[in-house]
């Protein structure tokens, strides 16, 4: 009976051993998100809408989707200034996050303040040559299923 409960104890001892070491590595996780480009987007996802916040301060700029029936916010984009940099180590002006309910989707790097584009054009506009290449020719690419 001693042995059984002596093996009893050791065992939770190992189990609370275990969660509390598990919890160290998911502390220190939240403390270090990297800043290189393709780092940072292997590991954002893993974060909540808190945990970012909590990381990385507010967003500098941030969106809401809402139902129009609850107003249950469905969908954000965020933006950040200065906190990713490429290859090179070149940051990056603006790092968008874009988020469906709580988790990150979409990670986009751009070059500029992230503010409404750069230049006006009115809807269904044509995009000026220079942002094509090749002779201007269309190719159907049919889908695979």
């Amino acid at each position: 009976m001693k042995t059984t409960l002596t093996g009893i104890l050791l065992s939770l001892g190992l189990v609370h051993a275990y969660a509390q070491a598990d919890e160290e590595v998911q502390t220190f996780a939240l403390k270090d998100i990297p800043t290189e480009e393709t780092a940072f987007v292997d590991s954002i996802h893993r974060y909540s809408k808190a945990q970012i916040v909590e990381l990385l301060g507010e967003p500098a700029k941030a969106d809401d989707v809402k139902l129009k029936d609850s107003g249950r916010v469905v969908a954000s984009i965020w933006h950040y200034h200065n906190i990713n940099t490429d290859v090179n180590g070149t940051y990056y002006q603006t790092t968008e996050l874009d988020f469906i309910d709580d988790k990150v989707v979409m990670v986009v790097f751009l070059n500029n303040d992230g503010s409404e584009s750069q230049v006006t054009r009115r809807p269904n506009e044509p995009l000026p040559p220079e942002f094509f290449e090749g002779d201007g020719s269309v190719e159907r690419i049919e889908p695979r299923i």
